[in-house]
């Protein structure tokens, strides 16, 4: 199928081939028959795209900051390559798309041929949470449907706004947004003054019922409102304007009456003026997209909806509430659309946008079906992974395409001398990119395909942590060496399936990318041990940092929370360490504050020999100190690794630095490669493998009883 996608590190707009996307849970397919392009959102993107590397960077200055602080304790070679990957992966555009259903959720109130409105991308076939889709009532064509979310967003913000039958409202900026916030006011039967530069857009904004206000002429907007308003000044004002300046912020507050109200749905400088604002004591309130719901994945991702007792109205009930009042013809769109393109036409649309007059771009699709736009998998014709094959060399096929894949996985696979047969992806856009830039046969949304081809001889899997257990029994079932992403498995019962279903396909291989302990700097470090006899003492000071709880890994269910998905690591660095089996585990989290995502503890170890490792995993430190510190006390030495930038041994000479950060990704990858001849000399056993996820999930679930027996009333205590 087709899709639009921006680039933003080339700045080149592509409507690019890409694999159908896969129908998640709780989500709904839709094939798509308009969408509209956003003048907002979407040129923006475009625009910054577009711009020198230099112009990027002084437009997001918070941005640069994170990416001066990243240089401090990662290195510039790895943060170049971070900021370089980012920018390079095409992101899709649009979020207006009106289609019919293909496929939809058992238990939803949507039917195949049903058509629908949703906030899916520029794609002739999306894939979309089911409390992101609306139902389009009979009377409402698609073309008018397509002005739906647009719609919803300005709608949420007349919500804030929250006027009554009778007030008088200021519309500052009269783009799509604005003309489409002047109907729906004017059918809560309130009186409009549209504020613009544009004649045309002011003669529009007049045909739904405002008075307009026209900025080239001199007119002085503050004035205008006063005397519309007989000197009292306006209820309300929306800002649905793109501006950088703060004058407008500061013209708003002089046009409110005492205890109006500001609510800003576009975007606008806010070196807010207190005193504007104390005197009259007046409200101010940015609105946030669609409403209620917008980027909480409980509602969005997970299809928890909020109990309309609650929550009246959220980002779907706002999509209904617009295409009831298209229904009643309240909401007119004929004359705003300007323009209409073809969807294979579509980049059409983004060299006009820049357009004077250019305000609702329509996008229409193919009807007809013609096109086979349904298929999972995407055969790469110009691919150099097609290569002279030999049973020899390794054919690989890779499950998820995420930033670690493309930023680590990928990079650390190049000039392995393996032919790259497949990567698929949930969404189709990150499988095609990586497909295309690594080289690979194919690319697609079908894991199924993937797994039954007998072409393909070993499967990375660096999906969500939810999916690691099956997807890892599901290869080995069909004859696949396996490398999983950690962990291995979020519980005990998903462990000893795995373990079971490893244990009776023994002739292939299995490996956790506890890369680590592959670091060069944990060599050298193990190396400089060998003449240490005795018990050992580990200490490992992780310096995570914080990631907000709505994370994906900070879900129990998805990701299993940052011990069972980022601890592990540390676990296995130090089994391998003291390469002693570990006896004993005890944890303790820190409860309370910032303690209460499980994310701040100490693991400690006990290991056979009698050696002792700890381990303090926090998020709750400073971004200036070193993210990972390894020290090892043995044999009257302190062995020491930084960051795995650097290790030494302190008060001797044996030190190693590396140019850039190196944890051992190219090493672990290589040895799994060479495994994959002799499975029985595996890179880590499974029994290691093994030990290290049982006490991995041992050390979470301690630090979860604690967490579930501490109430706020133990911190007066």
């Amino acid at each position: 199928m087709k899709q639009v996608l921006q680039n933003l590190g080339s700045g080149e707009t592509l409507l690019a081939e890409t694999p159908c996307p896969h129908r998640g849970v709780g989500e709904v397919l839709i094939r798509t028959t308009h969408s509209l392009v956003s003048l907002g959102t979407e040129k923006m993107l475009v625009d910054f795209g577009r711009k020198g590397y230099l112009a990027k960077a002084r437009s997001q200055p918070d941005k640069v900051k994170q990416v001066l602080q990243k240089i401090k304790t990662d290195g510039i070679w790895t943060t170049i390559d971070a900021v370089r990957a980012k920018l390079e992966t095409p992101i899709p555009l649009g979020y207006c798309n009106v289609g019919t259903v293909i496929d939809a959720p058992t238990r939803s109130d949507l039917m195949v041929g049903d058509r629908v409105v949703s906030n899916g991308p520029h794609a002739e076939i999306v894939s979309v949470p089911k409390n992101l889709v609306a139902k389009i009532p009979q009377a409402v064509s698609s073309e008018v449907a397509a002005y739906g979310v647009t719609s919803a967003i300005g709608l949420q913000g007349i919500r804030l706004l929250n006027p009554t039958l009778g007030e008088r409202v200021v519309v500052a900026g009269l783009g799509l947004i604005g003309q489409l916030c002047v109907q729906i006011l004017r059918a809560n039967g309130c009186e409009v003054l549209g504020m613009d530069f544009d004649p045309k857009k002011l003669e529009l904004a007049r045909s739904f019922g405002a008075r307009t206000v026209d900025l080239t002429s001199g007119e002085d907007p503050v004035r205008s409102s006063l005397h519309w308003t007989c000197g009292h000044g306006v209820d309300g004002v929306l800002i649905t304007a793109s501006t950088q300046s703060d004058v407008l912020m500061h013209q708003s507050a002089d046009m409110c009456r005492k205890r109006g109200r500001i609510v800003l749905v576009g975007v606008a400088g806010l070196k807010l003026r207190r005193d504007d604002f104390y005197k009259k004591e007046l409200s101010f309130q940015v609105s946030c997209s669609y409403g209620p719901g917008r980027y909480d994945p409980t509602y969005e991702k997970h299809g928890l909806d909020y109990p309309i007792g609650f929550v009246r109205w959220t980002e779907k009930r706002n999509f209904e509430a617009v295409l009831s009042l298209m229904e009643r013809g309240l909401i007119q769109t004929e004359t705003l659309t300007t323009h209409r393109f073809r969807f294979d036409d579509a980049l059409g649309a983004y060299q006009t946008m820049n357009g004077q007059h250019a305000m609702g771009m329509l996008l229409e699709y193919d009807s007809t079906g013609n096109r086979p736009v349904q298929e999972r998998t995407l055969t790469l014709q110009s691919t150099t992974s097609r290569a002279v094959r030999s049973d020899a060399v390794p054919r690989i096929g890779i499950i998820g395409a995420g930033s670690f894949t493309t930023r680590t996985l990928l990079p650390a696979l190049t000039g392995n001398g393996v032919v790259r047969e497949w990567i698929v992806s949930q969404r189709g856009v990150s499988a095609a990119h990586a497909a295309n830039k690594f080289g690979f046969a194919r690319c697609g949304t079908d894991v199924d395909a993937l797994l039954d081809d007998s072409g393909v001889d070993a499967v990375f899997i660096t999906t969500p942590h939810n999916t690691h257990a099956d997807l890892v029994c599901a290869a080995l079932e069909r004859g696949k060496h396996v490398f999983v992403e950690k962990p291995l498995a979020l519980n005990q019962d998903e462990l000893t399936r795995v373990r079971e279903c490893a244990e009776q396909h023994s002739g292939l291989s299995l490996m956790v990318g506890f890369n680590r302990r592959f670091s060069p700097h944990t060599e050298s470090i193990v190396d400089g041990m060998k003449a240490t006899p005795g018990s050992k003492a580990v200490i490992i000071t992780v310096n995570a940092g914080s990631i907000p709880p709505e994370h994906w890994t900070q879900n129990r269910e998805l990701g299993g929370g940052r011990i069972l998905g980022e601890a592990c690591h540390f676990i296995d660095l130090s089994r391998f360490l003291i390469a002693r089996p570990i006896t004993q585990v005890s944890s303790i989290a820190m409860l309370g504050g910032e303690g209460a995502q499980g994310d701040c503890a100490s693991i400690h170890l006990k290991f056979e020999d009698g050696s002792i490792a700890t381990i303090h995993y926090l998020a709750n430190g400073n971004k200036s100190f070193p993210k990972e510190r390894v020290e090892i006390f043995a044999g009257g030495q302190v062995h020491c690794i930084e960051n795995f930038r650097r290790s030494r041994v302190l008060g001797q000479r044996r030190n190693l630095r590396t140019r850039r950060q190196d944890k051992g990704h190219h090493n672990e990858i290589q040895r799994f490669l060479d495994s994959l001849t002799e499975p029985t000399s595996p890179p880590i056993p499974l029994d290691e493998l093994v030990e290290v996820s049982r006490i991995t999930i041992e050390a979470n679930d301690q630090i979860q009883s604690q967490l579930r027996a501490f109430t706020p009333s133990n911190l007066e205590r």
